[in-house]
């Protein structure tokens, strides 16, 4: 029955009739009309007609088109006055209204007959029925309304006679998860149970949808329940597969994919039949390739969260390998001899949907989750064999196999490297082009896998094989050999290049006159890479090769030639940088010159000579020195325009927008309360690459970048700390700050008003977001950006409100930081034995531990610049410093062992204060296990001893056979362990040279520490044991003269070892030399005992 008198549904459906009509005029007219009479006016009208539409239109398409402008208007924001928030119409509406509405949807959903009316019916619903899990609505009595008659129906519509109507309940369902509440469970899980049991296949996937996504909302607590479900679930497999339907059996496996991304142990019980199962779909051929790939995706879901339970399964590994190299030989179909794949010259071209593309993918992700030891046996029984195969399918699988292994197999497969290239190298010789181009790729690969190690032990493997391939008859081979090139170049030292330059670089010179555009730009960034690594080496093709990228830069600006412009700029200026300005003489201008018309030149939005240019003036900056500044008139305001661009964002509540959208590059969708936001990305990545390029001005022209600091700071560098559409633009930002204030204080001197005003306003805004940063990342950038600025500024300059401030948004952060560590402490009790944790968790550890480190360096930062006067503020976090000093997690003891150093370091004797707080930790800390804590309490130690005075001299004589015992412990000297230990030698001196009041048999403990030399990695510890060592050397000191030649040694291999250097090395060096006279040593004997490259150091210090 309707509640609207029957002149509003005439003028109703004249809107419906006009909103709908093929005349655009009309169409927009009817537009407005809907806009400014309707929803404006007159809201409750609208969706109330809209739904009686629904219920009484005897037209489908009228039925369905109101369901449709339902849902759209339903869902459209807008501010309540009462509460001036942003609420969706539907929710304007009083309670009345909506439940009247409500109970008219739920009526038109239980008696409409035609499916696909039906469906967008469905959808309506499910977007009213989110508005009521997303906010908090009030009913009449002030209590929270859920809908509840919703979740009745949905249970009455799941069990209806019509095959539609239930899978359309469970489509509702699967939108709307969160209408199933606590009380509700017990049902859903009858309902879930018998709509997988259905005996129509429709409703068997759309309540697997539906499970899977209830299940994702689940905590981790309420899951098990529903385990006993994965039977069920699984059985729906079989006959979708028996049957060849392979759109349905692809919906299933996305469905099963979800919930083991969500609880991969809940298929513990049956993950043997499950592997047998989808091996069998993978290699089954009927099935389409999509079928075949989520059959794949889901086996390789399993080693991404649960590698233990793969790693345990007899049949997993060596089947996944045998599949996965099965499909990457499914490539180049009807193309046997390349002829289609030489013709591509789309580098871009897509092909991840191809099976050689999924095969390549799911090797590279079961190679670094589970780890060589368990990839490469089965790999390797297959390898030999397909390299010697008469297929190319078959060889070209195998090259494509090593490429996405060697990453996550790189620790074991690098002592094997030599037979590795002995099966890859062979292969740039093969009769077959795309063979030919998966050595290439290979190689390339590898070369960034194995950095280093490629490049100084196997480039006289690689080089002279992949050199000529750059020769070869066809131009994707040739730029697929370039490419290598730059992957093994740039990881390579200009010694081991030098001897290949000549024959390299007359290679890719001939590249230069390809007819194909692709080759031309590949050999160009090749070419650049080639430069950056050879440095001044490649000073010899300077004259042979500017001349030829000069006249690339002055060709008509074409738009098939952009791109190749762009890599000529890239190359010419990364030849700049190897070669520098005295080489270059005029030719530096010239270059200037030329990107300034590039600049000039540029009028469309999609030039990518714009970002290069960016990296090209950034480059010539570093060239140029102070040359550059009169260049910056004409750079900035081009820069600027980028640096201070706004978001361009779109709410976009429209499915043909999204799908508008969609279809456009540089854009991302955020999906928010059932609409989406568009964000324009591509020109945030402008925005953020133009304040990275400011940093880089900055940075370099110090003093002759100031004029244009106040303009950055004030609407670019303080602005984007807290642009939180990009994180990225933040991140640049806080870099930008610090050098922006060195480059003023260069210019105007740091006592000037000048400066003070601009450090005044900045420090504020920095504490500020130290408060308001969202994202852990990005909140250590944040404090980086604190600590660097405060370096800038120095000596006292925070104030008391500065220092509170700073303790108050520490505080917060570890308050924060606490709460995600018991979470996953919590997470961590839910997981069984041999369970690891998902690479989402992993990511967030390294993120926190990223965010204590730089705090950490913020307060020593402080200590340094404010010494005792930060004390009073500091001390309010002191129950912080003792939990964490004692927790469990060793990163948390190392964040507080650091604090209390520098509380001894730059507090001195008023440290002692706070003694309760700090002897113990200390203590314990050089008993820890963890090397990191033994090396920062160590470190305590000897500071207490050196700043503390005698208020710490029991402590500081107490602390000497500890420290003794972490130089004696098992492995002292392995790399974990080398700083703590070195750490606990120059304590031991700094206790015997500052301290020693309460210290008995001083000569006895001297006799003793010089066994605990050599300090050959730690740069800070060296010079207080080695200045210690000279001064005994000095005194002539028996313990030293007992042990001479032992003494020269140590010093010698600090030498070599570079731990000393400068004036600390060159005093060294004298007590050396008097330790050889005075003890009468042979210095020749004594150094003939060490290594050649050692002996050659030492002698260069000694003359």
């Amino acid at each position: 029955m309707s509640v609207l008198p029957p002149e509003v549904h005439t003028a109703l459906t004249q809107l419906l009739q006009g909103l709908q009509s093929t005349d655009n005029a009309v169409r927009t007219q009817t537009e407005e009309q809907l806009n400014t009479e309707w929803v404006q006016q007159r809201p409750d009208m609208l969706l109330m007609g809209l739904a009686e539409q629904m219920q009484g239109s005897q037209d489908d398409g009228t039925r369905s088109f109101s369901a449709v402008l339902f849902r759209r208007i339903a869902t459209r924001t807008s501010k309540d006055p009462a509460t001036n928030e942003n609420r969706e119409t539907f929710l304007h509406l009083g309670n009345a209204q909506r439940t009247e509405i409500r109970s008219k949807l739920l009526q038109s959903h239980a008696s409409e007959t035609r499916p696909p009316v039906r469906n967008k019916i469905a959808d309506a619903i499910a977007e009213v029925a989110r508005q009521y899990t997303d906010e908090q609505v009030l009913g009449p009595d002030g209590s929270r309304d859920t809908w509840p008659d919703l979740l009745q129906a949905l249970f009455q519509a799941s069990q209806s006679p019509d095959v539609g109507m239930r899978e359309s309940a469970f489509r509702i369902l699967e939108t709307t998860p969160g209408i199933i509440e606590k009380q509700h469970e017990n049902v859903a899980y009858g309902v879930f149970e018998k709509g997988i049991r259905d005996e129509s296949p429709e409703v068997r996937l759309a309540t697997m949808a539906a499970f899977s996504s209830f299940f994702g909302s689940l905590t981790k607590k309420s899951q098990p329940k529903y385990y006993a479900l994965i039977p069920d679930i699984l059985n729906t497999l079989v006959p979708l597969k028996d049957s060849g339907n392979s759109e349905l059996l692809s919906k299933a496996l996305l469905a099963i994919i979800e919930l083991a991304e969500v609880a991969s142990k809940m298929f513990k019980g049956v993950f043997s039949q499950l592997v047998t199962l989808c091996i069998s779909m993978i290699q089954e051929k009927e099935l389409d390739s999509q079928a075949r790939q989520n059959a794949l995706e889901l086996m390789a879901t399993f080693a991404d969260y649960n590698p233990t339970m793969c790693k345990k399964d007899p049949s997993y590994t060596s089947d996944m390998i045998t599949q996965c190299l099965s499909l990457m030989t499914d490539v180049g179909e009807d193309d046997e001899d390349a002829e289609d794949w030489n013709a591509q010259e789309d580098m871009d071209f897509d092909e991840s949907d191809q099976n050689h593309v999924a095969g390549e993918q799911t090797m590279d992700r079961l190679a670094n989750k589970l780890g060589g030891s368990i990839i490469l046996p089965p790999t390797f029984t297959w390898l030999p064999r397909m390299i010697a195969s008469g297929s190319w399918r078959d060889r070209h699988a195998a090259l494509m196999a090593i490429s996405a292994i060697s990453e996550g197999c790189a620790e074991l497969m690098e002592g094997e490297l030599d037979k590795v290239l002995d099966l890859v190298v062979p292969s740039l010789r093969d009769t077959h082009p795309r063979v030919r181009w998966a050595g290439c790729n290979a190689l390339g690969q590898m070369s960034t896998d194995f950095k280093g190690t490629m490049q100084s032990k196997y480039h006289q493997t690689v080089l002279p094989a992949l050199i000529p391939v750059l020769a070869a008859p066809e131009a994707r081979v040739q730029s697929h050999a370039a490419a290598a090139l730059v992957n093994f170049c740039e990881e390579a030292e200009k010694e081991i290049l030098e001897p290949y330059l000549d024959t390299l670089l007359d290679h890719l010179m001939a590249l230069l006159r390809s007819p194909k555009r692709f080759v031309q730009e590949q050999a160009l960034s090749t070419i650049a890479t080639v430069a950056d690594s050879a440095e001044s080496t490649f000073g010899k093709w300077y004259e042979r090769l500017m001349p030829l990228l000069f006249n690339v830069l002055q060709q008509p600006n074409e738009r098939e030639v952009r791109l190749l412009r762009a890599k000529a700029m890239e190359c010419a200026t990364l030849i700049a940088l190897a070669v520098g300005k005295v080489q270059m003489g005029q030719d530096a201008l010239t270059l200037v010159q030329a990107l300034g018309n590039v600049q000039s030149g540029i009028v469309d939005e999609d030039d990518p000579q714009e970002s290069y240019l960016l990296h090209c003036w950034g480059r010539m900056c570093r060239v140029l020195g102070q040359d550059f500044v009169p260049y910056l008139p004409a750079v900035m305001p081009p820069l600027m325009k980028l640096a201070q661009a706004k978001a361009d964002i779109q709410l976009l509540d429209d499915e043909e927008n999204v799908a508008q959208i969609e279809q456009e590059e540089g854009w991302e969708l955020v999906p928010l309360k059932g609409k989406y936001i568009g964000i324009k990305t591509s020109t945030l990545d402008d925005k953020f690459m133009a304040v990275e390029l400011i940093t880089v001005y900055a940075q370099n022209l110090e003093a002759g970048f100031a004029p244009y600091v106040l303009d950055i700071m004030e609407t670019v560098a303080i602005p984007g700390l807290a642009f939180f559409f990009h994180d990225p633009v933040r991140v640049a930002s806080a870099k930008a700050v610090p050098q922006l204030l060195n480059s003023f204080k260069a210019a105007h001197g740091l006592n000037s008003q000048e400066y003070l005003n601009l450090w005044k306003s900045t420090i504020e805004k920095v504490l500020e977001v130290l408060e308001t940063e969202p994202a852990i990342e990005t909140l250590a950038e944040m404090y980086q950006c604190f600590y660097e600025s405060v370096e800038v500024t120095g000596k006292d300059c925070l104030s008391n409100d500065h220092m509170a401030i700073f303790i108050t948004s520490a505080e917060s952060v570890l308050k924060d930081y606490q709460t995600r560590v018991n979470e996953r402490l919590e997470e961590a009790k839910d997981r069984e034995d041999g369970e690891e944790i998902g690479e989402e968790e992993e990511f967030a550890i390294e993120d926190d531990q990223t965010l204590l480190s730089d705090m950490n360096k913020a307060f020593h930062t402080i200590f340094k610049h404010q010494g005792q006067t930060f004390l009073p503020h500091w001390e309010r976090l002191l129950n912080y410093y003792d939990l964490f000093v004692t927790n469990q997690d060793p990163t948390q003891r190392q964040w507080a062992l650091c604090i209390f150093d520098d509380v001894l370091e730059f507090c001195g004797p008023a440290s002692w204060h706070y003694h309760t707080h700090i002897v113990q930790p200390l203590i314990d800390g050089m008993r820890d296990d963890a090397p990191a804590n033994r090396q920062a309490a160590c470190y305590g130690a000897g500071v207490a001893a050196q700043k503390g005075g005698d208020a710490w001299a029991d402590f500081a004589n107490h602390s000497l056979p500890i420290l003794f015992q972490v130089t004696q412990r098992p492995n002292a000297r392995s790399e974990d362990d080398a700083f703590a230990t070195e750490n606990a030698c120059a304590s031991i001196a700094k206790i015997l040279h500052f301290n020693s009041g309460k210290v008995q048999s001083v000569p006895e403990v001297i006799a003793h520490w010089i066994d605990t030399l050599p300090v050959v990695n730690d740069e800070e510890a060296a010079p207080y044991a080695y200045a210690f060592l000279g001064q005994l050397i000095e005194d002539q000191h028996p313990a030293v003269m007992a042990k001479a030649s032992q003494c020269f040694i140590f010093v010698a291999q600090a030498l070599e070892a570079e731990t000393l250097q400068g004036a600390t090395a060159q005093r060294a060096v004298g007590a050396a030399r008097k330790l050889v006279q005075t003890a009468g040593l042979d210095a020749n004997q004594l150094l003939g005992s060490l290594p050649p490259e050692t002996q050659q150091t030492v002698r260069a210090f000694f003359g």
